[in-house]
């Protein structure tokens, strides 16, 4: 996609307003995406996007276990971009290296993640997210 990636730290917000399509991301932590990437969407400011009435954002992570319907741990994320004014075109999120208690005895859970698969599966959902912002420019 050729996109700059940055920490929240790092991000400006006027950047982010003049932006097309953002994407925010991390890994899974106790069954939630890092609390300084939530943090920073919380401090955006709220409503309909009048300066960019069209910007979309899309939500990627990276877990031990899967996303399920009774532990989702991109949709709070979705929800607080939506209420921030942007329209999530999409989520995308793969298996990555877990340490938590149980699994640091054996040495992790999924420990070659994200892999060679992960990565291209990765580049089709940004490809996709790319080809349909063309359409609709």
């Amino acid at each position: 996609m050729g996109a700059r990636i940055v920490s929240p730290g790092e991000a400006d917000p006027r950047e982010l307003a003049a932006a097309d399509l953002v994407g925010f991301g991390s890994g899974v932590f106790y069954g939630r995406l890092h609390p300084r990437l939530t943090d920073f969407v919380r401090a955006l400011p709220s409503g309909p996007r009048q300066d960019r009435p069209g910007a979309h954002a899309f939500v990627f992570a990276s877990s031990g276990l899967p996303e399920t319907p009774v532990m989702p741990f991109t949709r709070p994320l979705v929800r607080l971009l939506e209420g921030k004014g942007f329209d999530v075109a999409g989520t995308f999120a793969c298996r990555a290296l877990d340490t938590w208690a149980p699994f640091k005895l054996v040495g992790g859970l999924n420990r070659h993640r994200p892999n060679t698969d992960d990565l291209a599966a990765a580049r089709v959902f940004a490809e996709r997210l790319r080809d349909a912002r063309r359409v609709t420019r």
